[in-house]
């Protein structure tokens, strides 16, 4: 059986994308799965985190990284898939017709939101090229505050929009920074609501794709 592919896409900057790709991976790795990253946001942060990670933990034959032009994201992905279970693409924050390889290849194109509406009026540049590459969605609601009026008209907004929303909801927590600047997921760390979201997270991916 091939990998399956998920693309972590998204238009504005600041919403999270690699923090979700990274800990996407993290997540399966730990429950047994080989995943490869493949970054084609020039901005680099996704390398940066897997140096620091191959720092701390040494080479890893289950989890690998490479870059990619936008363009190659789907020659790239394709050829990964035949080893990995999963193979993840972290997108730059901009929609043109650059992102459509890595839309069309995607098993499951993830869209983090941060909760604010200027984010959520940014979405919809996403959501409607990948509809167009018929590409199956998820949108995350990312960097939320819990039981605020906000976060609850993001949601209602975002699922308006068509698109299937997550139930889970990453929070705005310090621990997300704090282990992507490790080379680290945050379910490495110890058990705490960070890590309970990202597993109900992981979850629901694989109840889409798995």
């Amino acid at each position: 059986m091939t990998g399956r592919i998920i693309t972590v896409a998204q238009q504005k900057g600041g919403s999270g994308k690699t923090t979700v790709a990274v800990n996407l991976a993290v997540s399966l790795h730990a429950r047994g799965h080989s995943v490869a990253l493949v970054d084609t946001d020039p901005q680099g942060s996704l390398g940066r985190w897997f140096m620091e990670r191959m720092e701390r933990k040494g080479e890893d034959e289950a989890m690998d990284f490479s870059t990619s032009s936008a363009w190659g994201a789907s020659y790239e992905s394709e050829k990964l898939k035949r080893r990995f279970d999963f193979v993840i693409i972290d997108t730059p924050p901009k929609i043109d017709s650059d992102l459509r390889p890595a839309l069309r290849a995607a098993d499951l194109v993830v869209v983090p939101v941060a909760t604010s509406h200027v984010d959520l009026w940014a979405t919809e540049g996403v959501l409607d090229l990948a509809r167009r590459e018929k590409a199956p969605l998820l949108v995350v609601l990312n960097r939320t505050r819990p039981n605020t009026r906000l976060s609850a008209e993001v949601a209602e907004k975002a699922g308006e929009l068509g698109a299937h929303v997550a139930d889970t909801q990453i929070a705005n927590r310090v621990a997300y920074a704090e282990t992507l600047g490790q080379g680290l997921g945050v379910i490495e760390r110890p058990k705490g609501p960070a890590t309970t979201e990202m597993a109900a997270l992981t979850d629901e991916v694989l109840a889409l794709i798995g």
